[in-house]
Formats: C-alpha cells, structure tokens, sequence
C-alpha cells in the first residue's frame, strides 16, 4: 500500500502499538507504517519484536523504535513514557490483551487479576497518556481494542468479555468527548481472528459452523479505515449480520445462550 499522506498528515508522524511483536499487533505495525507513519512497537518479547520491527522496517523504509514493557505492571507506563519522551506520538493502537480460555470456577484468581490489568488498566493508562497531548495538538487517534464479545456475556471468556465491554464503553465515551479536539477515537470489535493468540487456544473449529474467522490483514484494514469516521466498529461483514441478528432481534437471554454454545463447541465438551 503507497503512503497514504492524509493518514500521515492526521496521525502521524508516531504511532505506538502495544503488543505489537505478532497477531493483531504486528499487522496493526506494518499497515501503519505502510501508510507513512513511524511505529514504536511495544511487547514483552524482546527477540519477537526486534523481529518483526525488523520486518517492518525493511517493508515500509518507516523509522521503527522498540519498547519492551510488560503491560501487566502499572509501571510499564513510566518505561513507555521514557521511550517516547522525544516523539510526537499521534496515534495509539492499544491492542495488547490477555484472557485464558476456559471455566471460570476453574481458572486461577492470578490470571484473572492479570486480565483486568492488561487488558483494563493499561489501555486506561495509555489513554490518560496520550489523550491529553493529542487534545492539546488539536489532531490524533485512538484505537482501543475492545471485542465482539464485549456485545454480550460470554461463557468460557467471561471475564475476558467483560473487560473487552470496558474498552468498548471508554472508546465511543472518547470519541464523543475528544473529537471536538480533534482526536478520533475508535473501539475496534474483531470477531475469531486467525492470530497466533487463537492457535494458542486451541479451539476446535471444526466442531462448529458459527465461528466465521477472519484473517487479520482485512480486520486491521477496516479499522484504520473506520477511524474518524465512527465511534465503534465490528470487523468483518459476516460478523455485524451476526451480531445485529444477535443483538437486535434476539432476546438477550437467547443471544447470551447462542455464545455459549459457540465457545462451549470450541473449547468444552459436548
């Protein structure tokens, strides 16, 4: 893709993605860069990330920085804020998330704790970072990602949901508060996504026909795409029919009921 100087021109000339050393992170990078903004890539793999900064580096000729920080502390904010103290960061992709798949009564209080600080804390933090200094430039954006999840209750990621509901809620807040500023805000809502993240779950697609599953370069495609121009977005055309027949024609009993069947086919037994 040719560097697109309107893009640049809004959200340039940083962007600072989270979880960017594979997944959703890594193609939110090269798009970006693609587009002829610079990107700091923040993750807590230091040899994944030098990798893939590598990658998008050679692809786009963009300058790239690297943050390690562990988004699960509240002191990463110090290390990011000290990394990108002499850039002028005019985009922020907060996609970096945590959530173990499977029962809630059988998973560990660590790891939950550890979701809700990824996933809500540190987009909470990022936000509060660079809003302020987008605000003050009159010009920026913000995509935080939220989930389709997030639409309604949702067994076996039911606390993952739930903080994905939190980056939804503060996205579209945002938006309505900020774009008088200037500042375009954006909760991205991806549906199954082949990720390395999913591979990691092991799902068991083959068990249902209702998981549709989206490749990541359209799903970070539409996001970019939809940001100025709307306050949420769910990616993917299969996935808004889904959740409009889900979240507008069922009841809501019904539609919880339907999500727990896919993930119990997914990830449970029969």
């Amino acid at each position: 893709m040719a560097a697109n100087p309107t893009f640049a021109a809004r959200y340039g000339p940083w962007a600072l993605v989270t979880g960017a050393a594979r997944g959703l992170g890594a193609e939110f990078s090269r798009q970006i860069a693609s587009r002829g903004v610079n990107v700091a890539m923040v993750d807590m793999r230091p040899d994944e990330l030098e990798q893939t900064a590598r990658q998008v580096r050679e692809g786009s000729s963009r300058d790239v920085r690297t943050i390690v920080a562990d988004l699960s502390s509240p002191e990463f904010i110090d290390a990011i804020r000290k990394a990108t103290a002499d850039l002028e960061v005019g985009l922020l992709v907060s996609n970096a998330a945590f959530g173990p798949v499977g029962p809630f009564a059988g998973g560990s209080l660590e790891d939950k704790l550890r979701t809700i600080a990824v996933n809500v804390q540190a987009p909470l933090l990022l936000a509060h970072e660079f809003a302020a200094q987008m605000a003050g430039r009159q010009r920026g954006g913000i995509i935080l990602l939220s989930s389709a999840s997030a639409l309604q209750g949702s067994a076996y990621v039911a606390n993952y949901a739930a903080t994905k509901a939190y980056n939804l809620i503060l996205a579209e807040g945002l938006w309505e508060e900020l774009r008088a500023q200037g500042v375009d805000v954006l909760g991205l809502m991806p549906g199954t996504t082949r990720t390395p993240g999913l591979a990691d779950s092991n799902p068991k697609l083959e068990r249902t026909r209702l998981a549709y599953v989206m490749e990541m370069e359209p799903v970070v495609t539409e996001a970019l795409d939809a940001l100025g121009r709307r306050p949420s977005h769910i990616a993917g055309r299969v996935n808004r029919l889904t959740f409009f027949i889900t979240g507008k024609l069922m009841p809501r009993k019904k539609s919880i009921e339907a999500q727990g069947k896919v993930l119990r086919d997914l990830y449970g037994e029969r």
